[in-house]
């Protein structure tokens, strides 16, 4: 996939119906939108990406964006007919989703910041969503730190991490303490991962040094992270979020364990593209 941002966005569409079919743009082509079954112009000149556009600027979707080279090279990771896929509502409502995969998973591909209001009108309308989130504006604010082991693996029961602090240097390269002896030293207090850190008192600190081959052989893809002037709405959203910083990779926004700790899933697009494709279910990307 090219990491090269394209400096010229434009409107784009990638397939109108021609002749009843779904068809890409041509040289003098003309087509019917499959939203609003206006007239389509093809265009297709040599400094712009081949797309189809609405005659007289005309544009039935009010959520529609204009469209970089980043954007369209992740829509051709996915088959022809899963791309541009137009989804109505109950109520009649319509919007075309950048991907919508057969098992019926929807994907925004989404290259610019929108008002919280477009995001969450978008959650709720396509309900099965899952954001590919252009991360190559932020990438040098997004601190990918040490790993961590798998959640659920048997090293992660007794191990409670120190969220990453800007100041503390130490924290970002991986400390820890144990459940286990936080509750030998309070035996009289409920000791749990979420409630731990209430606890106001002193534990014993420990060192990714000293269980760096343990959390490797453990490790799929979880890592801690620091985000300087983070993007919150990403945060927030129930949907999951993929961020792409231009590399072969995902990174999921997600928590760690019970007690809320931040974290990334990281995953190759290859792996993305194909769980899309396999799972109804977006929380099943990425794992097993």
């Amino acid at each position: 996939m090219d990491s090269r941002l394209d400096s010229r966005p434009r409107e784009y569409m990638q397939c109108a119906i021609v002749k009843n079919n779904r068809a890409e743009p041509i040289p003098g082509g003309r087509g019917h939108c499959p939203t609003c079954d206006s007239i389509m112009i093809a265009k297709c000149g040599p400094r712009v990406l081949h797309h189809w556009a609405h005659e007289g600027r005309r544009n039935c979707d009010p959520w529609w964006e204009n469209e970089t080279q980043w954007h369209r090279d992740w829509k051709i990771c996915f088959p022809e007919q899963c791309r541009e896929v137009h989804h109505r509502a109950h109520g009649g409502e319509i919007h075309r989703a950048d991907v919508k995969t057969p098992t019926g998973i929807c994907i925004e591909i989404q290259h610019s910041s929108m008002p919280d209001t477009e995001r969450l009108a978008r959650e709720d309308f396509y309900g099965n969503l899952l954001w590919i989130v252009d991360g190559r504006a932020f990438r040098e604010r997004f601190h990918i730190l040490h790993r961590l082991p798998d959640p659920n693996a048997p090293i992660a029961e007794d191990i409670v991490w120190f969220p990453p602090h800007p100041n503390w240097r130490g924290d970002c390269t991986g400390l820890f303490y144990r459940l286990s002896e936080t509750r030998e030293s309070y035996p009289e207090t409920t000791i749990t991962k979420a409630n731990v850190g209430s606890i106001g008192g002193m534990v014993q600190v420990h060192s990714l040094a000293d269980i760096r081959d343990e959390v490797l052989a453990a490790y799929v893809g979880h890592r801690q992270y620091y985000w300087v002037r983070l993007r919150k709405a990403w945060l927030e959203s129930p949907c999951a979020a993929f961020l792409d910083f231009g590399d072969d990779w995902v990174a999921k926004l997600d928590t760690y364990d019970d007690y809320g700790l931040p974290c990334i899933r990281v995953l190759t697009k290859r792996r993305l593209v194909r769980d899309a494709m396999s799972f109804a279910d977006v929380g099943l990307i990425g794992k097993g």
